[in-house]
């Protein structure tokens, strides 16, 4: 087909590409430069995680009413400014249209 030649040149980029990867992308600078900054963009920060996760059942129905409890709230406090705006608007709207 092609040749010794050909053999041995594919067979020098088969090592070639992927030793030039492991030290381009390995090298400790480009992972600083690069990879680093977006970390922190993809990553909950450590103190926003929850890293104790409850083992037995009691503790997982108390988690999971604390949950529930906090979604609650959010949804009342959300319900509670869509009110005030819709009233607001109600207010200031005089028709179709603004001049009517």
């Amino acid at each position: 087909m092609g040749g010794p030649n050909l053999e041995v040149f594919k067979f020098g980029l088969y090592l070639f590409v992927p030793v030039m990867a492991l030290l381009h992308f390995g090298d400790p600078a480009w992972y600083h430069n690069h990879v680093l900054p977006y970390k922190d963009h993809l990553f909950p920060p450590p103190d926003r995680t929850y890293s104790k996760i409850p083992t037995d059942q009691t503790a997982v129905r108390e988690e999971l009413a604390r949950i529930k409890a906090d979604k609650l709230a959010r949804r009342m406090e959300r319900d509670k400014e869509l009110q005030t705006q819709s009233e607001a608007a109600a207010k200031s709207s005089k028709g179709w249209f603004k001049w009517w």
